[in-house]
């Protein structure tokens, strides 16, 4: 048994963590074989988000399964799911689609750690992702560029090779809300419910990199998008698939405050 704390810093909306973060902290807390380094080799875990996750709060964590008191918070767990990587971005046309962000002009979390326009550049992760050519199969897309900050490698410790590497949870925070961009988080404000993510690597710090978003459908309440990280040389960094579930961001903001 372990134990995982949120700090307010990683919030999405104003009284919760954000779920890619809070997922991929928790994912981190799961054995599994890797390399020395922890550079590489994370096999695809799915984390599942039952309450808002609190901030500051020491939540107990047990064979991937994190609780406030009675309550449980989230579940992980090891799966065999094939991802598939939306289509690339070239650099330059996710660097434009970064102007288009709806979010720079209307957002149900302006604070969130990885899409919120308040957090400054040493803060939060600023990935803006705005509307790109749809992919192939003519899906919705979106896309931004993302250069790790060094405050984003806060347990750098852990995960050093040749290079300071973004952590864990950053890494799954990053591919988080570029997800509910491409399902319209403006026209749909919803949070992530759930969260299926694999990092080939951890994203190295100064290095600019590329996610990509994709609406992969939906039904009722919940929404399906998928979204992929890539480098500077156009490999897979990591690469996750989501369910959101549509809220009322008012109410929302001050659930747990």
């Amino acid at each position: 048994m372990t134990e995982l704390i949120v700090p307010r810093r990683f919030r999405g909306p104003a009284s919760s963590g954000n779920g890619g973060w809070t997922a991929g902290a928790l994912a981190g807390t799961l054995d599994h074989d890797c390399p020395e380094d922890h550079a590489s080799a994370w096999p695809t875990i799915r984390v599942t988000l039952r309450q808002p996750p609190p901030l500051d709060t020491r939540l107990r964590v047990e064979d991937g399964v994190a609780s406030d008191g009675d309550e449980v918070v989230a579940t992980a767990e090891v799966v065999g799911d094939e991802l598939e990587a939306v289509t690339e971005v070239d650099p330059a046309t996710a660097a434009a689609a970064r102007t288009s962000y709806a979010g720079l002009t209307t957002h149900p979390f302006p604070g969130c750690f990885a899409c919120g326009p308040e957090r400054e550049q040493d803060d939060g992760l600023r990935i803006f992702p705005g509307r790109v050519e749809d992919d192939p199969e003519g899906r919705v897309r979106v896309a931004s560029t993302w250069t790790p900050h060094q405050s984003h490698a806060e347990d750098w410790h852990a995960y050093v090779d040749d290079h300071l590497r973004a952590s864990l949870p950053v890494t799954w925070a990053a591919l988080d809300c570029v997800g509910g961009w491409a399902g319209d988080l403006t026209e749909r404000p919803m949070v992530l419910g759930r969260i299926t993510a694999r990092v080939d690597t951890l994203p190295v710090v100064g290095e600019p990199h590329v996610v990509v978003g994709a609406a992969l459908g939906g039904e009722g309440r919940k929404t399906y998008t998928a979204a992929t990280l890539y480098d500077a040389d156009g490999r897979v960094v990591a690469l996750a698939e989501h369910v959101w579930v549509g809220v009322d961001p008012v109410a929302f903001n001050q659930l747990r405050a």
